[in-house]
């Protein structure tokens, strides 16, 4: 008896071992959505501070943004000759895919809506982007944004779920962090564009700063219906860039996928929350 209760206890005490073990912490929900929807507008203008007209493409679009929101954003590169300010490290080479030849011009989800150029004047954006936002987009694509104030660590989190298949085997999710309210020169800024003059100066929004993905994006391999993808970045935000200060409430961030280095799938900007 005394043997038989003692392997009892010892039953007894293995059991209470095993239920008292914690339970694993369920897997972290996607936030990025998996209902089918439209493309959203990514709108990259190739501008520059010695660009007369180019203050108009900026007028246009920041147009298309405010009548499409949550569906349009724009991306100002300055490059090119009349670039002598503000020029960003990415914008040759992204300039000399499209086809350009001439400024301001812009390409609306680096889609080639006629002949084999990218490229488009910018009296053509706003049917573009009407266009490409009632074309169904097979990803989706979220992102998250927090800014620690002391460090100056961006942290981006992004998500992208396929609604379907993609039609290339792989495909390139781009980040880029973008600034508002930069005061400075420009040509045409009062003729084309006044409600961006401050005074004698133009104040410039959207403007590429950085590609926390890099030139032409970080590569996806998996590209088929119900693919849910993932990437988190952190980046150290200087103080200035072009001797312009970085000003951490001003910054944006925008996400999109790519098929190859051209079109551009789907979209988003990021929530941004300074902590």
């Amino acid at each position: 008896m005394a043997v038989a209760a003692l392997f009892a206890a010892a039953a007894l005490a293995v059991s209470c071992t095993k239920e008292e073990e914690p339970e694993q912490e369920p897997e972290q929900q996607p936030f990025v959505s998996k209902t089918p929807s439209n493309k959203n507008v990514i709108l990259e203008e190739y501008t520059g501070v010695n660009c007369g007209y180019c203050p108009d493409g900026h007028r246009i679009a920041n147009e298309i943004v405010a009548a499409n929101p949550g569906r349009a954003w724009a991306i100002n590169i300055h490059t090119g000759q009349y670039a002598v300010r503000y020029s960003t490290e990415w914008g040759e080479a992204l300039a000399g895919q499209t086809g350009l030849t001439g400024y301001p011009s812009g390409t609306v989800n680096r889609h080639v809506f006629s002949g084999s150029s990218t490229a488009l004047n910018r009296g053509k954006w706003t049917a573009a982007a009407a266009e490409i936002m009632a074309q169904p987009a097979p990803v989706n694509v979220a992102a998250r944004c927090t800014i620690d104030r002391s460090t100056r660590v961006m942290t981006v989190e992004v998500e992208a779920y396929y609604t379907s298949n993609s039609s290339a085997s792989y495909n390139y999710l781009n980040v880029a962090v973008l600034q508002n309210n930069i005061l400075g020169p420009q040509s045409g800024g009062s003729n084309y564009n006044p409600s961006q003059m401050e005074g004698s100066q133009y104040k410039h929004m959207h403007m590429l700063r950085h590609l926390l993905s890099g030139q032409w994006g970080d590569m996806i391999t998996k590209t088929s219906e119900g693919n849910l993808f993932s990437k988190k970045y952190t980046y150290t935000i200087p103080e200035t860039i072009s001797d312009e200060a970085m000003v951490l409430s001003d910054l944006e961030v925008v996400a999109f996928i790519t098929e190859s280095h051209q079109e551009i799938l789907n979209g988003c900007k990021a929530t941004v929350v300074l902590k």
